[in-house]
């Protein structure tokens, strides 16, 4: 522990190690004024001299010790050892955006790994790590849509609401209209300069209160740049069904309303996808983030903890022990 300690210790005063010089003077000076002297003494017999030699003269030496610990660590906190942390500060001009996320039955195909659901929220969470600057929500649509994160910075409490998504939260369906009607209103009050939705869905309008093509002129009215996104393989892919004998996975054909997903995207400004495998959907989120650049500032910043003070406690308790023992037990008297 104390290892560890050290390993992350600087010291912002290292000069003031040169007066460790003192410590040699120091032991020099004691030992010749400790010296003994020189004498001579004519006595009949030596040997009750042996029994002379006290606790005292054992431990004689403790105070001065205790004196050579206490400028030790007098010189410890005069060089001021310093623990630092790293931190960054980001300014930015960023961009807002909305997910809007289907969370109908058939995201849970497993032509993704492990399916389209979990498959799209993974990317998603690497997509808002990318973005520090940028204010970002969540929408999720199946029959009906819902916000379930409006716009925000905070990157934990969004990635949190991320996760707790799942199928069967909403009427099941597929209702685009209310899904990208119910972003662009997220947006609809922003000031940002630029406007995003990623809308990203594996199968075709059949539901909600709102036509596409009338949350598409929304959208181009209150000026929000739409990407969208087709999950699914070629052909068909293995769906769990729920039947009286349990979950059981059948094949069934993959139907993205690719004409309208790319009617959206082009009428809107942005950019249509397909994905096809989990590599595919990670690089359209790749190709989404380079397109749409914020400006960021990131400046690091250094900030030390100072830890001198154990050190100048040390040093205080060592003195006042000297002290007691110098005028207690080791008192000289004339």
């Amino acid at each position: 522990m104390l290892y560890d300690w050290f390993q992350h210790i600087t010291f912002a005063q290292p000069a003031f190690f040169a007066l460790l010089i003192l410590l040699p003077l120091m032991i020099w000076w004691y030992l010749r004024k400790t010296r003994p002297g020189s004498g001579a003494l004519i006595v009949s017999s030596v040997k009750n001299f042996g029994a002379t030699r006290s606790w005292k003269n054992t431990f004689r030496h403790v105070p001065f010790i205790l004196r050579l610990l206490m400028t030790v660590c007098i010189i410890i906190a005069l060089a001021r050892p310093q623990i630092g942390y790293d931190e960054q500060k980001i300014n930015g001009e960023g961009i807002d955006i909305v997910l809007c996320l289907d969370i109908s039955g058939s995201m849970l195909a497993q032509d993704f790994t492990p399916n389209r659901m979990e498959a799209a929220k993974n990317v998603a969470s690497d997509f808002i790590d990318n973005r520090p600057a940028d204010r970002i929500g969540l929408v999720i649509f199946s029959g009906e849509s819902f916000t379930m994160c409006p716009l925000t910075s905070d990157r934990n409490v969004l990635k949190s609401q991320l996760y707790n998504v799942h199928s069967g939260l909403l009427e099941d369906g597929t209702a685009i209209g209310s899904g990208l009607a119910t972003g662009v209103d997220r947006l609809r009050a922003s000031q940002s300069k630029s406007k995003v939705i990623i809308l990203l869905t594996d199968g075709e309008n059949n539901g909600g209160l709102i036509d596409p093509n009338t949350a598409k002129e929304i959208a181009k009215s209150v000026g929000v740049r739409v990407y969208t996104i087709g999950v699914g393989t070629e052909g068909f892919a293995p769906m769990p069904v729920q039947t009286a004998g349990g979950i059981v996975m059948q094949k069934e054909k993959v139907s993205i309303d690719e004409k309208l997903l790319t009617q959206i995207a082009n009428e809107t400004g942005g950019k249509y996808f397909r994905a096809t495998d989990n590599e595919s959907l990670k690089n359209i989120y790749t190709e989404i983030d380079k397109l749409e650049k914020s400006k960021v500032e990131i400046t690091a910043l250094k900030r030390y903890n100072e830890q001198f003070f154990p050190f100048a406690l040390i040093a205080a308790a060592l003195l006042l022990l000297e002290l007691i023992l110098r005028f207690t037990l080791f008192k000289k008297f004339p």
